[in-house]
């Protein structure tokens, strides 16, 4: 029998036993994380999708995963030998979860989701729209089907020297303590987890990619407090958190302390990081609901760290120049496909001083792959690169200094026109974002028309968000800015670093992406009001070979050349031999 399908079963069978009518499962973990570690990916265990979004939901006959444009085609073909359906997310047509229960489930009848993995504005938000049915959120369902379930991580923290943090955790601590005395609040609730890790100078490696913990903070008047599994904690490291007005205490403790705390008192949590069981704890306090504060104290570098954050994009552009020099070199020889070029460029970049790890899977993608916003090769599942289309590859890295994230896409031999236009119109809506003069206190939304003009007047969009903010050596995503067709009340300011991605997908032909990083500076003040601008921190030749120069303004072809001319003078004192040879080669100036 198809393993997901048995998997399937065996989840009806307990629905059946607790008289449950439909069973949700998440991407998720009690924090609400993006990526997750082994542990908690029973979406992917019992739907067999790998992406790193979305959800399922089962009824007694149906089951339905849902997820975003991303992964259309990926999940089509992972879900092509069960018995799950794809709805499509923010598509005409296929109903949405709420939508979707509404018709599925009659009234009365119970719903059962895990509610340490549910957050409490998802979970308030069905009960509110679904309240004629009941919610079961005790068990974890999943839990009793996987027999094999890796266990939770348990890797020692360590201590992110303020030589690159620029600032120690107490003083972090107390900023949030200034925002709570403005509030009224006696307590502050930390559940995500980069968060935690940021206010407290710590870093993990409990998550692929991210160096963070599984843990929770509460902050008082007085004392932070950290709940975490002890042995992950070394004495040096209880010293630090000590000195700093912090106390170790074990990670389930967290539920027992929320509940004694007195009704009289305010506590402050952030509803889409916190999760249903957790905040059920707090019933007898007040409670106020707000986006975390530590969101934004997070997302403006600080002097120490956007300086680091240069360094570690010049490693990571060295690391690149070497990768695509060895591409363009070895697809002579057609021995390369996507799985041992995805290895190599790890290679690269663990040459880099204080690298730890890549901060994402490796989107390693040739010709038609390359269409898929998300694709990964894997060992056993890849191409060959050949000639004749396009190699995307989209990766980044985690170093002490900062964490990266980069996307090159390269012409392979001989294009077709319509090729060489997609290429072009991608420089064109990249450079129309990345050369952006906007009036201070616009958002990500407003921004996100810059990078689309382009390609709208061609009657081509892509399917994704065109920025995201990027972390420092921490997630490389992290709000609260995007930009994004999406609204969002957020504002691009000063000390924001955020990704410029924007693309074009071709379903079964070919796939193109250009990504830079940049940081929001000030680009001046007068009489109309201060603007703002972006300064490139990632720099790695754009390739040319692709560009229909009668495509581009003036404007345009000199920002091009610009940016490969700083590209080699930037990374050229770090290159010698037929590496600094390539650079020479792909950085030339542009002519018409």
């Amino acid at each position: 029998m198809n393993s997901i399908n048995d998997r399937v079963k065996k989840l009806r069978k307990l629905m059946a036993e607790r008289d449950l009518e439909a069973y949700i499962v998440l991407t998720s973990d009690p924090h609400q994380s993006e990526y997750i570690a082994d542990h908690f990916k029973t979406r992917e265990f019992i739907s067999g999708f790998t992406g790193s979004s979305g959800f399922v939901c089962v009824t007694k006959d149906k089951a339905i995963l849902w997820t975003d444009g991303r992964y259309f085609i990926q999940a089509n073909y992972e879900l092509q030998d069960s018995e799950f359906k794809l709805y499509k997310l923010g598509v005409e047509g296929f109903p949405s979860l709420i939508e979707f229960l509404k018709e599925e489930v009659p009234a009365r009848s119970k719903i059962g989701l895990d509610g340490e993995n549910v957050s409490y504005s998802l979970y308030r938000d069905l009960i509110e729209k679904l309240d004629d049915r009941l919610f079961m959120t005790e068990e974890d369902l999943i839990d009793k089907i996987w027999e094999d379930r890796p266990s939770l991580p348990s890797e020692k923290v360590f201590y992110h020297d303020i030589k690159y943090t620029g600032i120690n955790p107490k003083d972090r601590i107390n900023k949030v303590r200034e925002e709570m005395k403005n509030k009224g609040a006696d307590y502050y609730l930390v559940t995500a987890l980069d968060e935690i890790a940021y206010i407290l100078c710590l870093r993990g490696n409990d998550i692929d990619y991210n160096p963070v913990f599984l843990s929770y903070v509460l902050i008082d008047k007085e004392k932070a407090y950290l709940y975490i599994d002890q042995t992950k904690v070394d004495d040096e490291i209880r010293s630090i958190l000590n000195d700093n007005g912090v106390c170790v205490k074990a990670y389930d403790e967290i539920f027992k302390d929320l509940e004694q705390l007195s009704g009289k008192e305010l506590l402050i949590f952030d509803p889409s990081t916190a999760n249903e069981k957790i905040i059920s704890k707090t019933n007898q306090v007040r409670r106020l609901k707000e986006t975390s504060i530590i969101k934004k104290f997070k997302a403006i570098k600080n002097e120490t760290e956007i300086e680091n954050q240069k360094n570690a994009y010049i490693k990571d552009g060295v690391a690149l120049v070497k990768f695509l020099n060895w591409i363009e070199t070895g697809v002579k020889t057609g021995t390369i496909n996507e799985w041992i070029a995805s290895e190599k460029l790890l290679e690269f970049r663990k040459q880099g001083s204080d690298f730890i790890e890549p901060s994402f899977e490796t989107i390693s993608a040739y010709g038609s792959n390359a269409a898929m916003p998300h694709y990964a090769p894997s060992k056993f599942k890849h191409s060959k690169l050949t000639t004749g289309n396009f190699y995307l590859v989209d990766s980044g890295g985690q170093y002490l200094d900062g964490t990266t994230d980069i996307t090159r896409t390269i012409s392979l031999g001989k294009l077709t026109e319509t090729m060489k236009k997609h290429y072009t119109l991608t420089l064109k809506s990249h450079i129309g974002l990345a050369s952006a003069v906007w009036k201070k206190g616009q958002t990500g939304y407003f921004l996100d028309a810059f990078a689309r003009a382009p390609l709208y007047k061609y009657m081509i969009d892509f399917n994704h968000g065109t920025g995201h903010g990027v972390g420092y050596f921490l997630n490389v995503h992290e709000g609260p800015q995007n930009i994004s067709y999406r609204y969002s009340p957020v504002a691009i300011e000063p000390g924001m670093v955020t990704s410029i991605e924007p693309g074009i997908y071709i379903e079964g032909s070919h796939g193109i992406r250009i990504e830079n990083i940049a940081l929001c500076v000030e680009k001046g003040k007068n009489e109309f009001g201060e603007f703002l601008e972006f300064e490139m921190l990632s720099y790695v030749p754009l390739d040319t070979r692709p560009v229909i120069t009668e495509m581009l303004t003036d404007e345009e072809l000199d920002w091009l050349n610009d940016y490969n001319k700083t590209t080699y003078e930037k990374l050229s004192p770090y290159l010698t031999g037929n590496d600094l040879k390539y650079l020479e080669e792909s950085t030339k100036k542009l002519e018409r």
